[in-house]
């Protein structure tokens, strides 16, 4: 763990909980994408930038969930870098206590107020093209989270920050976070056609060959949305979907996955009620979802 593997002569990545990728920008010069959890994985990841004599000058962030950001505060007190996030990303990365409010629809709790959803806060400036180093893409990958975009570098790696879960997570997890579902299908089939050197998801092996995961992604999209739509054949409440998908897929409940998994199953309702699949209806005072004809 937090070791560095070299994948082209200017494109690495550190291998962590979520892969940190590193991308010399000149002699000794470096930006990172993605900086890891928290404290301790910016001070691995400085550790080995020194050893190598490499001076850090930016973070690019794909996105702003804890275990992407978590390290930018600690670097960039200790470097001075300029961190960068798209979109709305960049407003959660400077303020990171909602990302913990999103899940748990309020102010979260202190159960939810811990390095594994909240980051510590970080100056962040918006990604755009002209802030990239030169020969760089932006890849929108949305739906996973908010604004959550890759990178393709001028020697063809594309970072795919969290559009994808290796297949052991998918097996043995079987629910993994999804924000806006219909735009996750949309960014899984994009990512299904690519063609690159080699691409880096967060959390599964580099591969030259993206498709058979993309693959196994849609699948367990589509296969989740079928099980809620049937747990819904009956009016059923969004507490009652909830146990039925930790029972379903045989999660072991906690606050923290109750936030992380009910938040996913609220936004595959709200998939399956905009394409027509469920119907919404109010019953004294209950809020109850049903599957259409």
């Amino acid at each position: 763990m937090y070791e560095l593997v070299q994948l082209t002569d200017r494109c690495f990545y550190v291998q962590s909980p979520a892969k940190i990728g590193v991308v010399r920008t000149g002699e000794d010069e470096v930006c990172l994408i993605d900086s890891g959890n928290d404290k301790d994985a910016g001070r691995r990841v400085r550790k080995i930038l020194d050893e190598r004599g490499w001076h850090l000058h930016a973070i690019f962030n794909t996105h702003s969930n804890a275990d992407h950001i978590g390290g930018n505060r600690y670097l960039q007190g200790q470097t001075g870098c300029r961190i960068f996030a798209p979109g709305m990303e960049c407003d959660f990365t400077r303020h990171p206590i909602l990302e913990p409010s999103l899940l748990y629809g309020g102010y979260p709790p202190r159960d939810l107020r811990h390095k594994f959803l909240l980051a510590q806060p970080s100056e962040c400036e918006p990604l755009t093209a002209e802030v990239l180093p030169e020969g760089w893409e932006i890849v929108e990958l949305p739906g996973h989270f908010l604004s959550m975009v890759g990178f393709r570098t001028p020697d063809d790696v594309v970072f795919l920050a969290d559009c994808l879960s290796s297949e052991a997570t998918l097996e043995k997890y079987g629910v993994t976070f999804v924000y806006d579902v219909a735009a996750y299908l949309e960014t899984l089939e994009r990512v299904r056609a690519m063609k690159a050197e080699i691409f880096v998801p967060a959390h599964a092996d580099a591969t030259a060959d993206i498709a058979p995961l993309a693959e196994a992604n849609i699948e367990k999209v589509h296969e989740i949305a079928r099980r809620i739509r049937g747990l819904c054949a009956e009016p059923t409440s969004t507490d009652e979907v909830i146990e039925g998908v930790f029972g379903s897929f045989g999660l072991a409940m906690s606050f923290e996955q109750y936030a992380l998994v009910g938040s996913t199953v609220r936004s595959y309702l709200a998939y399956l009620r905009d394409g027509g699949a469920l119907d919404v209806r109010v019953s004294g005072d209950r809020l109850l979802w049903a599957a259409t004809a």
